[in-house]
C-alpha cells in the first residue's frame, strides 16, 4: 500500500537500491520493473537524476518516473553486452578535474579527453592542479600553461599545505559537483580538507566497497556539504573512452581548433596531413599548443592511450 508521491534527488546507487534525497530525509528505493525491461545500453537511473517516487508504508519507496537529464558526465565502459554508456553523474552543475602536479605526473592527454566530454555536454569545468607544494607554483603554472589561455580556470591546490582550500570550498558550495581524475591525485584528501567528515566518509566507502579490479567500485554517491550542495568523488580512472563521439566531431570540442576549421582548404579536413590546413598552420605558428594538438591527433586516429 502506498502513502504518497514525492520528488527527490538520487544520491546513492548500490546493488540495485537507490537512495533518494527528499527534502531533509533519505528514502531507500527500488526501480519500477517496467524500467528494467528496457535493457538499455546505458544507466537507467544515475546519481544526480531527479525522480518521482511512490512512498510505501514501511518508509521505503519505488521510483515511478525519471526526469529527463539536462546533461550528464559520461564515459564509455565495456560490458558483457558490448560498449556501455556509464553515467558518472547526471545533471552536474560543474565538473572539477583533479590532476596532480607530481606523484603521479599529470597525464595531459587524459585531461584533454575529460575536456572533450565536458565540452560536448556543455558542463562548466575547473581544472584542479593538486600537490602544487611538490614542484612550486611557477613550475605548476608552466605545466598547465595551455589551459588558461583557452578560457579554462585552473586552481592550484595542496591538501598537505592547505593551499587554496577555502577557494575550493567556495567553488563547491551550493552546487552539484563531480570531482574526477586519475587515481592517486588526492581527490579525497582535498575533500577531507574542505569538510573533514566528508573525506573520511569517502575513504571508508572505498575501503569497504566490493570491487572489481583495483580502481572500480560498485558504489556511486553524492555527499552533502554542510553549507549546501553535493559533491561526488568519482572512482580513480585509469582510462577514459569517449561515448558516442565520432572522429569528425572532435575538432568542435577543442576550443583552439574549432574556430579555424572554416579556414581549411577541404571541408572534411582531419587537420593531420592535408594541405592548406589552418589548424596545422596555427600549430606551426605557435598559436596552438603542440601537446594539445597531439591529444587531438591521437583521439582522431583512435588512440586512447
Amino acid at each position: 500500500m502506498s502513502t504518497g508521491v514525492l520528488n527527490g534527488l538520487v544520491t546513492r546507487l548500490q546493488a540495485g537500491f537507490y537512495t533518494v534525497q527528499v527534502g531533509d530525509r533519505e528514502v531507500t528505493c527500488k526501480l519500477r520493473g517496467r524500467f528494467k525491461k528496457a535493457r538499455l545500453n546505458e544507466d537507467i537511473v544515475a546519481v544526480g537524476d531527479r525522480v518521482e517516487i511512490q512512498l510505501l508504508e514501511d518508509d521505503s519507496g519505488v521510483i515511478e518516473e525519471i526526469q529527463p537529464r539536462e546533461k550528464a558526465f559520461i564515459r564509455m565502459a565495456p560490458s558483457a553486452r558490448g560498449d556501455y554508456k556509464q553515467v558518472l553523474l547526471a545533471n552536474p552543475d560543474q565538473v572539477l578535474l583533479v590532476f596532480s602536479c607530481a606523484n603521479p605526473d599529470p597525464s595531459l592527454r587524459m585531461l584533454d579527453r575529460f575536456l572533450v566530454i565536458t565540452e560536448k555536454q556543455s558542463i562548466p569545468v575547473t581544472i584542479i592542479a593538486n600537490k602544487v607544494d611538490l614542484i612550486g607554483v611557477d613550475a605548476a603554472q608552466k605545466l598547465f600553461s595551455a589551459y588558461p589561455a583557452l578560457g579554462y580556470d585552473v586552481m592550484f591546490t595542496s591538501a598537505k599545505k592547505e593551499i587554496n582550500i577555502d577557494k575550493l570550498k567556495d567553488l563547491l558550495v551550493g552546487k552539484i559537483s563531480a570531482l574526477s581524475g586519475p587515481s592517486g591525485v588526492g581527490k579525497s584528501s582535498l575533500l577531507n580538507r574542505v569538510q573533514p567528515e566528508l573525506g573520511l566518509g569517502i575513504g571508508r566507502l572505498k575501503d569497504s566497497s566490493p570491487k572489481k579490479g583495483r580502481h572500480t567500485t560498485v558504489v556511486r554517491q553524492l555527499f552533502p556539504l554542510d553549507e549546501g550542495g553535493f559533491v561526488a568523488d568519482m572512482p580513480g580512472l585509469r582510462s577514459l573512452s569517449l561515448w558516442d563521439t565520432e572522429p569528425e566531431e572532435l575538432d568542435g570540442y577543442f576550443r583552439e581548433i574549432r574556430g579555424l576549421v572554416a579556414d581549411c582548404q577541404f571541408n572534411d579536413c582531419r587537420h593531420i596531413d592535408e594541405p592548406n590546413c589552418a589548424v596545422k598552420q596555427a600549430v606551426e605558428n605557435g598559436d596552438i599548443h603542440p601537446k594539445r594538438y597531439d591529444s587531438y591527433v591521437r583521439l582522431r586516429l583512435g588512440d586512447d592511450d
